[in-house]
């Protein structure tokens, strides 16, 4: 009970910070005191590490390269102040395993699954913030054609190269914080780092193919917006599944980086 109060309060902490820097709308806000609370009451300072680790980092390039993206605002379904449901579609994998961490203290997959998730939504965020540096415009991970920058489902080598880095940071940390370390450094950093870059890889091949894209006819030009884009323009869906939003893609991305990590 002293953990998950001491957990609360941190949450409180961040959360306030993180909403007075615009980093979180107020909805974000009340999602990451939940997330925070579970993840450090439930799991640990070790835990807490890996969370802040990501949220820092992803918050700090979204403030370095926001000029940069600005001019892609009306691709992206949501702009760098992060709500409820972004939160949660990036911690709520997180969550769950440090709940299950809390029922099986001495098994290792909790901490595995919940790190390979945390790498995974890290290298998606890394790869969608630093991407757009890319020199040429980006490629459909499907069928290799080149898109615009901001399309849902694009890959770039720059994006994919901040992919590498954004897992393999979380990689790094993870595997020396490992409270359990019954396999090699080196062993959990690849295991962890590879199930974050297979994750990122499996949002883009969604957003390539069936996460939900509208277009624009007045400005003509693909958006995740719906129903009303940028310039004011009811948008219409060209293809997708409709309930498949971003903030489900970034789950499932959540769900297959811990899900590739437990296999592994």
């Amino acid at each position: 009970m002293q953990q998950l109060l001491l957990g609360l309060l941190f949450a409180l902490i961040i959360a306030f910070l993180a909403y007075r820097a615009r980093s979180l709308s107020r909805s974000g806000a009340y999602a990451a005191v939940l997330v925070g609370t579970l993840i450090f009451g439930l799991g640990g300072w070790q835990w807490a590490i890996i969370l802040l680790t990501f949220f820092i980092s992803s918050s700090a390039l979204t403030r370095l390269f926001g000029k940069r993206k600005a001019a892609l605002n009306e691709k992206f379904e949501k702009g760098g102040q992060r709500d409820a449901a972004q939160v949660l579609a990036n911690g709520a994998v997180a969550s769950l395993f440090a709940g299950l961490h809390f029922f099986f203290p001495t098994a290792s997959w909790p901490w595995l699954a919940f790190a390979a998730s945390m790498a995974a939504v890290n290298a998606d965020t890394w790869a969608t913030e630093l991407g757009v540096l890319n020199p040429v415009p980006p490629r459909l991970i499907t069928n290799g054609k080149s898109v615009d920058r901001g399309t849902s489902g694009a890959i770039s080598f720059y994006g994919t190269l901040s992919s590498l880095a954004g897992a393999a940071l979380i990689g790094i940390l993870a595997a020396i914080l490992d409270p359990h370390s019954r396999s090699s450094l080196i062993t959990r950093f690849l295991l962890i780092t590879l199930a974050g870059i297979t994750g990122a890889l499996f949002d883009s091949l969604l957003g390539a193919s069936v996460q939900a894209i509208y277009r624009c006819p007045r400005c003509d030009k693909e958006t995740e917006h719906h129903p009303v884009h940028t310039c004011g323009a009811e948008t219409a869906q060209v293809r997708g599944w409709k309930w498949l939003d971003n903030d489900i893609v970034n789950l499932a991305c959540a769900i297959m980086g811990a899900a590739i990590g437990l296999v592994l």
